[in-house]
């Protein structure tokens, strides 16, 4: 959409209106009789960002799935690991599909604590990163995480009886199982065609 503007139209009338020493230079006799014809003003052309519609904002939910599973059961996962998910499904704006299912993405663990002694159980944490499309890689945010099951109780009633026995009683392992469900959202505009 282009909007014309006439630069003249608008600046010489609020010239004369505004500023009282160049409407005193003008003799009276000049302002009342004689007719003037001045040649237009070029035209200025004010080009209107594209319509919102087409863009998809930050903060569109973007539905992902595991594409491995994830577990501290023999301490194999580490902090800064990178994981590999999918969409699961299609994220849309105005009927047309931006980002498809099935695009891979990519997340990356926060935090790692495996399960231990005294009943501590394991803990997964971690963060969307992003998605590629094509040729573009997207910037996502969002957190997810497991904790294992804490053996406190076992723990309590070990040591009731036998003093060490807490000491080898464990909680569970933290798992993330492949197709697990998790909700991320754009960390960026993502602009695209009709």
């Amino acid at each position: 959409m282009t909007i014309k503007i006439n630069a003249f139209a608008i600046v010489m009338p609020l010239a004369f209106a505004t500023v009282p020493a160049l409407a005193a230079d003008v003799p009276a006799a000049a302002t009342t009789t004689t007719t003037t014809t001045v040649a237009p003003a070029a035209t200025t052309s004010i080009v209107l960002p594209a319509t919102a519609s087409d863009v998809l904002r930050a903060g569109a939910e973007v539905p992902l799935v595991t594409a491995e599973d994830l577990t501290t059961k023999g301490k194999a996962l580490r902090v800064g690991q990178r994981v590999q998910m999918t969409v699961a499904a299609n994220v849309e704006q105005g009927g047309v599909v931006v980002i498809p299912s099935g695009s891979p993405a990519v997340a990356e663990i926060t935090e790692v604590r495996n399960k231990g002694m005294w009943g501590k159980s394991g803990y997964i944490a971690a963060r969307a990163v992003s998605v590629r499309v094509a040729d573009r890689s997207i910037r996502l945010t969002g957190a997810f995480n497991d904790k294992g099951v804490t053996g406190t109780g076992g723990v309590v009633a070990a040591v009731a009886f036998v003093p060490v026995a807490g000491f080898f009683t464990t909680g569970t392992s933290a798992h993330i199982p492949m197709g697990a469900a998790v909700k991320a959202f754009l960390d960026e505009d993502v602009s695209f065609k009709r």
